[in-house]
């Protein structure tokens, strides 16, 4: 099995998250701070491939009601060129109420200022990819 990376993409600042071997446990890898979404995507792309992974999973923010916004389908367009610039299998993934989570959990580990601001993103792309991981691991039997 390789490894998963996920991503939560931000206008600003991407989080980058990647899984073990085993697809069992997920770790915050970075943030990336880029605005030029080509540069974004190669940045993201050699990434993914120094990580050697097998499949990405772009976050997805779709409304509460589950409708469709502007932002999710940025971020499926996003998803589509990743594909296509890395060569690697991309998929989206429902990432509702991720980024609070996260910030709930930077409240919990008193981080504050500059650092969470780092930090928070790859927070959100590594709860991304852990619920992701759960999801495949609790479904595979069925």
């Amino acid at each position: 099995m390789s490894k998963i990376l996920s991503v939560d993409y931000g206008d600003a600042r991407t989080g980058i998250a990647v899984s073990d071997e085993s697809r069992f446990l997920s770790s915050p890898v970075c943030v990336i701070s880029e605005r030029n979404t080509e540069k974004l995507l190669h940045k993201v792309a050699d990434k993914a491939n120094e990580l050697a992974v097998g499949l990405i999973v772009v976050g997805y923010p779709k409304n509460m009601n589950g409708t469709v916004g502007e932002r999710a389908e940025k971020c499926a367009e996003f998803a589509r060129r990743l594909s296509e610039e890395s060569g690697i299998e991309t998929v989206l993934w429902d990432e509702r109420c991720t980024t609070m989570s996260a910030s709930v959990y930077m409240n919990y580990t008193d981080t504050r200022g500059k650092k969470r601001k780092q930090q928070i993103d790859a927070a959100a792309a590594n709860i991304i990819l852990q619920d992701y991981l759960d999801f495949r691991n609790n479904h595979s039997r069925e």
